[in-house]
């Protein structure tokens, strides 16, 4: 993928760039694996705001993408690459031999006209799905699953891979896009690969409109708003925060605090932490 700037006619748009799509050959998504998406501007059923600075944007349809791939030893083809709007990656459909059509994932390389399968027998190739325990130590791969048959979970952002370090006794050894190592059972399977749209993290947004139609809404720094509004406001001018750490506006600390719980069963899964902290 590509990066396209614009011409400066207007102040937003000297600096904004945007994708020029090289890698979408299919516009058009497949009706038959797209579902409705209700908005509710980060309402809940009471219509009490639950998640602020949502609200607004364009009309969008989900895609139903394929993360679990439990379609065994059935060879599909790309029938091409299209844009999803509900995630940074590109999405892949593909058409298995017997007519079903399905959405993954595309990773880097993957092109119309190319063969995957799923299941322990597939080989060790770009878009395939494998068990971790038929995976070669070394390999970079993506959409990992954290307990068997649930499906994906792990690196689906775009551009992320995680690289498989170890295998011993029933757990593979993972180290994740954060440098977070991390065990995760043989059994669960992950795809072959690096996600694609890798120069996603590139785009400057370049105006404010753009974000709006993104579905997200202005957010206003603590600071400035009142005292009665956010424990940061108040006071004549430019003013600190006035207490020893920053806050959220229900006046709990924010920006560095720890909320993982300690006694979290997975802690005896984490090798290493992202910080580079072993667990204890």
């Amino acid at each position: 993928m590509g990066i396209k700037t614009y011409n400066p006619y207007t102040p937003s748009r000297r600096n904004m760039t945007g994708s020029d799509f090289s890698e979408i050959t299919k516009d058009a998504p497949e009706k038959s694996l797209c579902v409705s998406l209700k908005k509710n501007a980060g309402r809940n059923n009471e219509g009490k705001i639950t998640v602020r600075h949502r609200g607004g944007g364009n009309r969008r349809k989900y895609r139903l993408v394929d993360f679990k791939r439990r379609k065994d030893d059935v060879p599909a083809t790309v029938i091409g690459i299209e844009y999803d709007p509900n995630r940074t990656a590109n999405i892949a459909l593909i058409c298995y031999a017997d007519g079903e059509k399905a959405y993954i994932l595309a990773p880097q390389g993957l092109m119309d006209g190319m063969k995957v399968m799923n299941g322990p027998h597939a080989e060790v190739r770009i878009g395939n799905c494998l068990p971790l325990s038929e995976i070669p130590v070394g390999t970079q791969i993506h959409n990992i699953e954290l307990y068997p048959g649930k499906g994906g979970q792990l690196v689906r952002s775009a551009g992320n891979s995680a690289q498989l370090m170890a295998k011993e006794g029933k757990y593979a050894t993972l180290r994740l896009p954060s440098g977070e190592m991390r065990m995760v059972p043989l059994v669960c399977r992950a795809t072959v690969g690096v996600v694609g749209n890798a120069d996603h993290n590139l785009i400057n947004i370049g105006k404010a409109g753009r974000k709006r139609h993104m579905g997200i809404r202005p957010t206003v720094r603590g600071s400035v708003m009142n005292p009665n509004d956010h424990p940061h406001g108040g006071g004549e001018g430019k003013t600190g925060i006035g207490r020893p750490g920053p806050c959220t506006p229900w006046g709990k600390p924010a920006l560095g605090l720890k909320t993982r719980k300690k006694k979290n069963k997975s802690n005896k899964l984490i090798v290493r932490r992202r910080d580079g902290r072993a667990i204890k």
